[in-house]
């Protein structure tokens, strides 16, 4: 089949399909006012052009060919001399939005070059996730289907109307994947200036340990760096989505070769990773899968990057010292002892209701808590890193502090909190949830007053009330938001701001 297939009767007025190897196509009057050409008969090229400048949007690539390059690249750099006669620069795209369904639609630098300019733009990878996802989940059913063959009896006509019977769920795991990732890459665009520095480290490391080419990729050399922030910009989206899945890449290879995957907690990411219906049937079979243990690690990567974004993992292993295993460990232990899911799935149920920078902001809340906790937990439990115990002992008593959070706080803390909580809900966010964003601020002491509370075999409440009342009697309140407002350009000064919040912590606690 060809375009020349195509029922044209479905076509809007002036739409048509022509072919390219055609010397001049003679355009409706509709599609030459669309295009801006006021010829009656234009050359096919200059069509393909015109389409391409379009002020729409959304421009969708689908074929084959890479259509925009940078104004920097020659033809020839590109490397695809079919379409040099219709390929233009980033600089010239108008679309609002791109989506690449094809590969190699835009060089690397014509991505960044429209992206400059404030166009939406990802990667060719990126926007084609979703199809090496769905075949991915189903090689991975079909192997575990062939185990209930061999084990169960499972014959073949059953099989294949189950496979059928998941298509829909199929597409939801998927969809929930991507989602997951362009929502992580929209957060760090968010921040990119801000976290700037932190990009940069993270490449060098990367570049470190083998896993990245910067010049490959076409990410700034570090003096580039430097003089973009200096004009105040960061990496551009096309570049953070490289750095996610390289530090991803990087991720997975630490997980893989550790005893993660055989951890009985993070072993339930196996469940998660497969429909419903066939957990229902075959989940005594999952751990026969011939490929668990990179389905596992696949899994926690996803949910650790998308999450905490490509910096975390590094910085934490290099201020601490401590094993990606047993990061990522600690990092469980604060996801589930601080009920972030839940919190997370309330943000997410905002979508198109109140402004996505808005819900940006609340990620980046919610990661900087969990990133503190991880800390603390590394600090505090690194020989006691069993998920489900050390959820046990931390959840309950944080939910209490949280939940009462508006009668213990008083002070600088308070009014913080309350002006947070304020103009959460100016913006749209309901009250309950701007209040659950608000009080992150309590998780960092909140874990120090559970410890206590739990050391000493005191009420947690009284032990809660004390801390914080010492917290505003001595303004240690007041210090700490000093330090978090300490400019840093560096990783070292990163690291040195931290070093004095947690000094700063374990005073308050003495």
């Amino acid at each position: 089949s060809s375009w020349t297939d195509y029922d044209t009767k479905l076509l809007s007025p002036g739409g048509g399909v022509w072919s390219r190897s055609d010397k001049s196509i003679r355009l409706p009057r509709e599609a030459r006012a669309l295009l801006g050409i006021a010829a009656d008969a234009v050359p096919p090229n200059e069509i393909v052009k015109a389409i391409l400048k379009l002020e729409v949007d959304l421009l969708w690539n689908g074929g084959i060919g890479t259509y925009v390059k940078a104004s920097t690249e020659s033809h020839a750099q590109v490397g695809d001399r079919a379409n040099d006669a219709v390929r233009i620069d980033g600089s010239e795209l108008r679309a609002r939005v791109i989506g690449e369904g094809g590969n190699l639609g835009f060089s690397q630098l014509g991505r960044i070059e429209y992206a400059a300019k404030g166009g939406r733009i990802n990667t060719d990878s990126v926007d084609n996730s979703g199809g090496v996802n769905c075949s991915d989940v189903e090689v991975n059913i079909k192997i575990l289907l062939r185990l209930a063959e061999r084990q169960r009896g499972l014959k073949r006509p059953a099989r294949d109307r189950l496979l059928a019977s998941m298509t829909d769920d199929v597409a939801s795991l998927v969809l929930r994947n991507n989602y997951l990732q362009s929502q992580a890459i929209s957060t760090l665009e968010a921040r990119a200036l801000d976290r700037a520095s932190e990009h940069s480290h993270s490449i060098q490391f990367l570049e470190r340990s083998g896993d990245l080419d910067r010049a490959l990729e076409f990410l700034p050399d570090d003096s580039a760096f430097h003089e973009r922030v200096k004009q105040g910009q960061g990496l551009t989206r096309p570049e953070l989505s490289i750095l996610l899945s390289y530090s991803k890449i990087w991720l997975h290879h630490q997980i893989i070769e550790s005893d993660l995957p055989e951890d009985p907690y993070l072993s339930n990411e196996l469940q998660r990773y497969f429909p419903q219906a066939l957990v229902d049937r075959y989940g005594d079979l999952l751990n026969a899968h011939p490929l668990r243990r990179e389905i596992i690690a696949t899994a926690t990567t996803n949910s650790l990057a998308n999450r905490m974004g490509p910096v975390f993992a590094i910085r934490v292993a290099e201020d601490t010292g401590a094993s990606v295993s047993a990061i990522t460990r600690a990092y469980a232990i604060a996801r589930e002892s601080t009920a972030m899911r839940d919190l997370w799935a309330d943000i997410e149920a905002l979508d198109n209701r109140v402004p996505a920078s808005i819900q940006y902001q609340m990620h980046y809340a919610t990661a900087r808590a969990l990133r503190h906790a991880t800390y603390w937990i590394l600090a505090h439990r690194s020989k006691a890193l069993d998920v489900e115990a050390a959820v046990a002992e931390l959840k309950p008593g944080l939910s209490r502090l949280v939940a009462s959070a508006p009668t213990l706080v008083s002070g600088r803390l308070a009014a913080g909190m309350d002006a947070q909580q304020r103009e959460a809900m100016a913006a749209g966010v309901p009250v309950a949830l701007a209040g659950r964003i608000a009080a992150l601020a309590l998780l960092q002491s909140g874990l120090y007053i559970v410890d206590v509370a739990a050391r000493r075999k005191l009420p947690l409440e009284q032990v809660a009330r004390v801390y914080l009342h010492l917290g505003t009697v001595l303004d240690l309140d007041s210090l700490g938001l000093e330090i978090d407002r300490l400019a840093v350009d560096g990783h070292w000064q990163s690291v040195a701001r931290a070093s004095l919040r947690e000094d700063l912590y374990r005073l308050h606690r003495v």
